[in-house]
């Protein structure tokens, strides 16, 4: 039984996620990846990229995501 939860969970997850991967590719996700503190190094020849502050946001976020899936899961 538990099983079956969890692959349904699962499931609706990835659905969800293909959704926004579908809908990231025409909105830009309020400027994620061009925030301040992002570091953007031009040299000569090559472009060093770390969106740090986007990173921090993502993980954030992605964090109350998963503790609030668990709080509601343990019913």
């Amino acid at each position: 039984m538990q099983f079956g939860r969890l692959l349904v969970v699962a499931g609706i997850f990835m659905v969800l996620l293909g959704l926004l991967v579908m809908l990231g590719s025409r909105v830009s996700f309020f400027g994620l990846g061009r925030l301040p503190g992002d570091i953007i190094h031009k040299g000569k020849n090559t472009v060093f990229y770390f969106p740090i502050v986007t990173c921090a946001i993502l993980s954030l976020v992605l964090t109350l995501v998963f503790w609030l899936v668990t709080v509601l899961t343990r019913r």
